[in-house]
């Protein structure tokens, strides 16, 4: 651990749907907060992206600034979509340009705040299942190797991504679409589709999507009422579910064996939107598939938001102590135990 520097530490969480940013002391305690939409740069882009951020750290440091902590000690951006090293490079660029940034700021995918939010474990993996899919694996040096991590691409069908609340969206569509011209059975997806977008019609939505009026990421909102049609009993709801569960697995799954850790415990933190509806269909699945895929991990359900890791992370970056890291931990869990 490095020298503990003097100033407050910021951190910031932002996924397809919103972002957090909150400015720490040194020792712990949560000085300031900020927050804002989605900073995704795969949704809204760099610039816009940059903005946002920006503008929610800027929020956090003038809240802190009350109390006397207005300088700048570490800053940790964790976004959703910086997966490949071009894009991590574009954006770390772009945020040098920032006056709460330096050179010891650090630039990197929202799961590894998720991962840290789930556990201290330098052998682990983590699986988001939000507005889209995305994994983590990382493993410590030792028996099987260096150190390493095991990322995916997660530009969705393009680089084999299925999931997460647009994906399941887009199913409910697929199938409501063929029910409602009789290409297909009927389906509860019909309804939830026409309540969640709406609409009068199924080829309503259709024609929004092929015009542009509508956009397919609106679609995760259906997410919610795919799942309860699922409970409700609708079959094919219930393979949409169960496939999800697969999905999940089959992240984790690949994570594990690229790191050569299947031979031994590791907990594998599971996150995100769709996970947090705690659908007892879809985490019985999941739980299952693991035991099978790898008998040794051990699922990790989320209780914390990614934030509360993002947080920790920085602090740790920053030299803090451990008494100021558990501190951290039980304010940032207080402050953000809604946003569940």
């Amino acid at each position: 651990m490095s020298d503990p520097v003097p100033g407050c530490v910021v951190a910031v969480d932002g996924g397809g749907s919103k972002t957090h940013a909150v400015a720490l002391t040194i020792d712990g305690e949560l000085a300031g907060r900020g927050h804002g939409p989605g900073s995704s740069p795969h949704v809204s882009g760099v610039p816009q992206s940059i903005e946002i951020v920006d503008a929610a750290v800027r929020a956090a440091i003038e809240a802190a600034s009350a109390g006397g902590t207005d300088e700048v000690a570490q800053a940790n951006i964790y976004l959703s979509g910086l997966d490949l090293p071009p894009e991590l490079d574009e954006y770390a660029d772009a945020a040098a340009a920032l006056p709460w940034t330096s050179p010891t700021t650090v630039v990197d995918n929202d799961l590894f705040a998720l991962l840290r939010t789930g556990t201290e474990s330098p052998d682990a993996v983590a699986v988001v299942c939000g507005t889209g899919v995305n994994a983590i694996g990382v493993r410590s040096a030792g028996p099987a190797g260096p150190a390493a991590a095991a990322r995916f691409a997660a530009l969705g069908p393009i680089s084999g991504d299925w999931g997460g609340g647009s994906g399941l969206g887009e199913e409910a569509l697929w199938h409501a679409a063929r029910a409602e011209d009789g290409r297909g059975p009927e389906t509860a997806l019909r309804a939830v589709v026409l309540a969640g977008m709406g609409v009068a019609s199924v080829s309503e939505l259709t024609q929004d999507l092929h015009f542009g009026r509508r956009q397919l990421p609106d679609l995760a909102v259906l997410a919610p009422g795919v799942l309860e049609a699922a409970r409700n009993g609708d079959a094919i709801a219930g393979t949409i579910v169960d496939r999800q569960a697969a999905e999940v697995v089959a992240f984790a799954r690949a994570s594990l064996t690229r790191l050569g850790m299947l031979d031994r415990e590791v907990p594998v933190v599971l996150g995100g939107g769709v996970i947090r509806a705690a659908d007892e269909r879809l985490i019985a699945g999941i739980i299952a598939g693991l035991a099978e895929a790898a008998p040794l991990a051990r699922a990790v359900l989320l209780d914390s938001p990614p934030i509360v890791g993002a947080g920790l992370l920085a602090l740790e970056a920053a030299g803090a102590t451990p008494a100021a890291v558990e501190r951290a931990r039980t304010e940032l869990t207080a402050a953000y135990s809604r946003e569940l």
